[in-house]
């Protein structure tokens, strides 16, 4: 059994697999680490830590943890000026795409706290990509930076029109709408240079895009435990 682990921004998100048979995941606060470690037996585990934890548990755990890093091994190749600061999470997400569409073009959305759209070769060569504010990341800097505009719940900014009646709606029109918008424009560029392009959806805020104006008519897949399934693979890798 191997135990993947990705500690973010906000949360803990945690996945067992049997092989590559998902047994079981989940998400916590990151205080709940030792808890989760001890829930079922397993052989060896992985840690992408791109938020801050305490990890000093992990120095007694009974197996293997292997904890991602720029040296560790993976079944792509990373083509970053600064591969130093390159996000685990980002780099788990795209080894995760690659077993999805092996050997095609494609483009990875992580719609969390922020929202990263890269960029992952047929040769399997990440590239790079953007980092843009998230949704309710937009939600609480309009709120905070003006006197008068309210904060919006994300829960409820879905099916808002595209032109704003009330301010809650122009609100949600202009942080929903403009954000698919703008990685519906990323996906669009990259097609446009390099023809078929599969896109790969995760992420909590991923159900606000899909569906929903992204590439309504393209090849899209949505996976979401993608990080999991991408750290599964990190693992295999480096098992020696």
């Amino acid at each position: 059994m191997n135990l993947t682990i990705d500690i973010g921004n906000t949360l803990m998100k945690w996945a067992f697999f049997d092989a590559d048979t998902l047994v079981d995941h989940g998400a916590a606060p990151a205080s709940q680490l030792p808890e989760v470690c001890n829930s079922r037996p397993w052989q060896k585990a992985i840690v992408c830590a791109s938020g801050q934890a305490d990890l000093s548990c992990l120095a007694d755990c009974h197996a293997p943890v292997h904890l991602l890093s720029p040296s560790s091994r993976l079944p792509i190749t990373i083509d970053y000026a600064t591969p130093h600061t390159l996000g685990a999470d980002r780099i788990a997400a795209a080894c995760g795409a690659w077993k999805h569409r092996k050997g095609e073009t494609s483009v990875v959305i992580d719609a969390g706290t922020c929202i990263t759209v890269d960029l992952l070769d047929n040769s399997g060569t990440y590239r790079g990509g953007a980092i843009l504010p998230g949704i309710t990341m937009k939600f609480r800097a309009l709120h905070t930076f003006t006197a008068k505009l309210p904060l919006l719940d994300n829960s409820d900014s879905l099916g808002a029109p595209l032109t704003g009646r009330t301010t809650e709606q122009s609100i949600v029109a202009g942080v929903v709408t403009a954000t698919r918008f703008a990685v519906d424009g990323f996906i669009r560029h990259y097609r446009n240079q390099y023809g078929h392009l599969g896109v790969v959806l995760t992420g909590g805020d991923a159900d606000k895009l899909w569906g929903n104006g992204v590439d309504p008519t393209g090849d899209n897949l949505l996976d979401p435990i993608l990080t999991m399934t991408g750290l599964n693979e990190i693992l295999k890798q480096n098992e020696r």
